[in-house]
């Protein structure tokens, strides 16, 4: 089964607020068995530029698509809703 993956990119408008989010996301990503593969700033040669990139790698689509439409993540999801910009895309691995 292959593995999936987010992509998220971010940029963070109320920093204060941000952190309600970085308080609640990491246990849903622990539920889930996500893994950060890249997470930070990143030099943008096309499109619009995102303050900070972030590719976190799931066993399968099924888990990368549950831990987004888990309570836990949708909770975290509330808390940054006011605090950034983001658009995040689920993408399946090749393997």
């Amino acid at each position: 089964m292959p593995k999936a993956y987010w992509i998220a990119n971010v940029t963070v408008t109320d920093p204060d607020a941000y952190q309600g989010y970085q308080a609640l996301a990491p246990a849903a990503f622990a539920e889930f068995g996500a893994r950060f593969l890249a997470r930070g700033e990143a030099e943008t040669l096309e499109g619009r530029d995102w303050q900070r990139r972030v590719v976190i790698e799931f066993a399968s689509l099924k888990d990368a698509k549950a831990c987004y439409n888990s309570p836990a993540y949708r909770a975290a999801r509330d808390a940054r809703s006011s605090a950034c910009e983001a658009d995040i895309a689920i993408i399946e691995g090749l393997e």
